[in-house]
């Protein structure tokens, strides 16, 4: 189970490359395109993640998971309620939500999500003793 663990620490970082948010005129942004910070969280909590699959902790690992699905959702609502800031000078409500939808998530968030999950949903076998 190690190996499917590891493919999905795998699948997480290889995510946060991957285009996350589409911004017309300006392109795709990954992860570290949209936040430094948050991409750096995201990087350390899959280094916790395999630190707990190198070392059979299986709390750790399901700490870290759920943690990165946390920290998705949020970035998800954070980048909603940044486009519909961004637009917040338009004179009437309905332009800048029309202007906010412009800003359109991407396929990478399902690569994100499915190694989340799929770390989540893996289990540790007890190391023979």
């Amino acid at each position: 189970m190690k190996n499917i663990q590891l493919s999905a620490v795998l699948l997480v970082v290889i995510g946060s490359f991957l285009p996350l948010v589409h911004i017309p005129v300006i392109g795709n942004w990954n992860y570290w395109k949209l936040d430094h910070f948050l991409a750096s969280g995201c990087w350390m909590l899959c280094a916790l993640a395999l630190w707990g699959i190198i070392n059979s902790r299986s709390k750790i690992i399901r700490i870290s998971a759920i943690l990165l699905i946390l920290l998705f959702i949020f970035t998800l609502f954070a980048v909603k309620v940044q486009a519909l800031q961004y637009f917040s000078f338009m004179p009437f409500k309905s332009w800048s939500e029309t202007l906010a939808g412009v800003v359109k998530l991407q396929w990478g968030w399902m690569v994100e999500f499915a190694g989340a999950l799929l770390l989540l949903l893996a289990k540790n076998k007890k190391p023979i003793e």
